[in-house]
């Protein structure tokens, strides 16, 4: 599940124009994990297709992603991961860049 939910991220982070592997080296930023929360209401199995949406939810300086994935229609867990903005070598959190806050909350139509 945890590879899963961190695929849809970066995913999403690639279809909003900000890969997460071009933030430290265009952008000098990081969007670490600071925490994750998720609820399990189904079950899977391996090789089950499993349909997970991304909502991203931008606040000053941190990044919330809501999940909701669905297996057959029915909805097999919801979660949150919660993202602060860094700047590369630095232990303290910065205000999310314009532009990112931009893209974010823009977001990907695909993911909704």
């Amino acid at each position: 599940m945890i590879d899963a939910v961190h695929e849809t991220s970066d995913m999403f982070m690639e279809a909003i124009g900000w890969p997460y592997w071009e933030l430290h080296d265009r952008h000098g930023l990081g969007l670490p994990l600071v925490s994750m929360d998720f609820d399990f209401q189904g079950q899977v199995a391996g090789g089950d297709e499993v349909a997970i949406g991304l909502e991203a939810n931008v606040g000053n300086s941190s990044v919330e992603f809501d999940y909701h994935a669905t297996h057959d229609g029915e909805t097999v867990f919801e979660g949150t991961e919660h993202r602060v903005c860094v700047p590369v070598g630095a232990d303290r959190s910065v205000a999310v860049p314009a532009d990112l806050r931009s893209a974010l909350e823009e977001g990907d139509p695909d993911s909704r």
